[in-house]
């Protein structure tokens, strides 16, 4: 097979169609549930080096929902009944869930059809989806790279073709930036658009979501219309089902640094500027503005971060498994949960200056609709960057200069999507986002339609000779 590319497209029942497609195709009967799941697995045993999926889960009778019998995977730290939720750690033993969690409830009455769990990182503290009990996964554009994370086997698998769309979830990024790595688009939707588990509403600041994995627009906007139309916060604006790109002209704030104050690689920049010019062409005015929140709210988060990876290593039992072993939990939670015992003084202030920015902060600069940002600090690194081998510190540094402006975020509770508008010179996509108000997904899913019309993004070559 190719050295460095995977792709799963086949003459099967899945074709190379997106899952609105794949949608029209069952309701015309062109193909069956049953033909989809037997393509997907297929295509999951031909795309093992891939090393996204934990297990392969068994067929299971699916409602009647709108999209009946189509195949989704589910991030491992998410319960299906009768499987282990491993949360990507060596610390968590075999015991199977005894029930769906109620979002994998909700996937299913819409009629999802649960075919595989996903890799992430352990408890998804890291952007990299490589871990000591799991292996590294692989990204599908090339082999040697890292996917991102923390829903990076989600990403593996929608980006080489496995599934037309897979569930993720984000507290950091987790969504946006395994998309802005596999060229896909990531849509984090605003806090409490999804339903969730109730006790993340009882953390210091929630900062968690729910969420998918696409390889088109349409194919997002199309799973929030129906997922709102099956729940909908009632504290929030509704998004509808938005169908083509918006009529009104942004103001679109431009800001090209990330929270830490490390400058990005040149690619990175390049990459927003191109989005800009896009925007600035389709007649969007367009405008570069100084950072808005100072590096102060990168320490803060990463504080809270440390205390998030110490109350994991020493309440796990209680919060993720009863069969919880603490002592094998990987070198980077150690070092992030020992960094949490050393910052403890510095912790409550943190806590209260990200509660206010939870509260009060406008995610966008007065005076404009949008914000044009990274998600990436430089091109997906290759697999031995983010080794569970690397010692802690040097993980961490390496950490803050990928991850750039993405957690703010999710300490605002704001709508931020990846799209993958730009490839680097090595051929590799390197997504940036936009990021609105709280509720303003609409918005977000108007002008990504736009930019996809305007500069669409290739997909995933094919290798020289199939998988």
């Amino acid at each position: 097979m190719d050295a460095t590319r995977v792709n799963a497209l086949a003459d099967d029942a899945l074709g190379d169609s997106d899952l609105v497609d794949l949608r029209r195709r069952l309701e015309r009967g062109e193909v069956s549930r049953e033909e989809l799941r037997a393509a997907s697995v297929s295509r999951l045993e031909a795309t093992r080096e891939l090393n996204a999926a934990v297990s392969l889960l068994a067929a299971n009778p699916i409602g009647d929902g709108p999209f009946a019998g189509i195949p989704l995977p589910i991030k491992d730290n998410e319960d299906v009944a009768g499987y282990p939720t491993a949360w990507g750690s060596a610390a968590i033993g075999p015991r199977p869930a005894p029930r769906d969690s109620a979002f994998v409830r909700q996937l299913v009455t819409l009629g999802f059809d649960p075919v595989a769990k996903t890799t992430m990182p352990e408890f998804g503290l890291t952007a990299t989806t490589q871990s000591a009990r799991f292996g590294d996964t692989r990204n599908p554009w090339d082999l040697s790279r890292a996917v991102g994370g923390s829903s990076g086997g989600a990403a593996a698998l929608v980006a080489a073709g496995v599934v037309p769309a897979a569930h993720a979830n984000d507290g950091g990024g987790s969504i946006r930036i395994p998309a802005a790595a596999c060229g896909l688009v990531g849509l984090k939707p605003s806090r409490g658009r999804l339903i969730d588990r109730p006790e993340l509403a009882r953390a210091p600041i929630p900062l968690f979501t729910q969420g998918f994995l696409t390889r088109s627009v349409r194919d997002s906007a199309t799973i929030y219309a129906e997922v709102e139309r099956l729940w909908r916060n009632p504290r929030l604006p509704a998004i509808g089902h938005v169908v083509a790109p918006g009529r009104q002209r942004l103001r679109i704030a431009v800001a090209s640094h990330g929270l830490s104050g490390i400058p990005l690689h040149a690619e990175a920049h390049a990459a927003i500027d191109r989005a800009a010019a896009i925007c600035s062409e389709l007649g969007h005015h367009v405008e570069q503005v100084p950072p808005p929140f100072g590096p102060g709210v990168a320490r803060d988060f990463l504080r809270y971060w440390s205390l998030l990876a110490l109350t994991l290593k020493r309440f796990g039992g209680r919060m993720l498994s009863p069969d919880f072993d603490g002592s094998k939990t990987s070198g980077f939670t150690n070092g992030l949960a020992a960094m949490g015992r050393r910052a403890m003084p510095g912790i409550p202030p943190a806590l209260r200056r990200l509660r206010a920015l939870a509260v009060s902060a406008d995610p966008v600069p007065t005076g404009y609709d949008l914000v044009l940002g990274p998600v990436l600090g430089h091109a997906p690194p290759t697999l031995d960057w983010f080794s569970p081998d690397v010692p802690f510190r040097t993980h961490l540094l390496r950490l803050l200069r990928f991850v750039t402006s993405t957690p703010l975020d999710n300490i605002t509770g704001a709508p931020a999507i990846s799209l993958p508008l730009t490839r680097t010179v090595d051929g590799l996509p390197i997504g940036v986002q936009f990021a609105a108000r709280v509720g303003r997904e609409a918005t977000l899913l108007e002008l990504a339609y736009e930019l996809e019309q305007a500069a669409p993004w290739p997909p995933l070559p094919m290798p020289s000779r199939s998988p």
